[in-house]
């Protein structure tokens, strides 16, 4: 595997550089995971959409807007989700012209899973740090999302 010279955020250790470290080897741990527990087609790239799918199903266009994401970007990646039946599109009840997007079976399965794989490697990180640490960086993190929502 090539590894790059650190950038210039990580050279400055920077709170994104600090923040975007941890969850890229969470992010890894978890997706080899559930390959691993029969989910192969997962990549990190599909998180888009379970990060932001709500139980009732979501447009596609909502998916879209809070994933950061183009319209074609978003509908490409829930017709691959689609073809391996972790998602179903249809139409949307309250709008025929709109899309609504639904978990499967194992879609739902999928989540479940991926939630319990993560609630594990954060126990397992939290014996190595300590729990107390692990609970104070919880905190930390709920209020720097706070303070970080109020700047003006």
């Amino acid at each position: 595997m090539r590894v790059s010279p650190p950038s210039f955020p990580e050279q400055a250790a920077t709170l994104g550089a600090l923040l975007r470290r941890p969850y890229r080897q969470l992010s890894g741990r978890l997706y080899a995971e559930m390959a691993a527990q029969g989910f192969p087609e997962i990549r990190p790239a599909h998180s888009a959409v379970f990060r932001h799918i709500a139980p009732e199903g979501s447009r596609l266009t909502e998916l879209a807007e809070l994933a950061d994401l183009t319209k074609q970007s978003m509908a490409y990646l829930l017709g691959y989700l689609e073809e391996h039946d972790y998602v179903s599109i249809g139409p949307d009840p309250a709008d025929a012209r709109a899309k609504r997007v639904r978990l499967t079976k194992r879609g739902n399965a999928f989540i479940k899973a991926l939630l319990a794989a993560s609630q594990r490697i954060e126990a397992e990180a939290g014996k190595i740090m300590g729990r107390a640490k692990m609970q104070q960086l919880r905190e930390a993190l709920v209020a720097l999302d706070q303070a970080i929502a109020e700047l003006p």
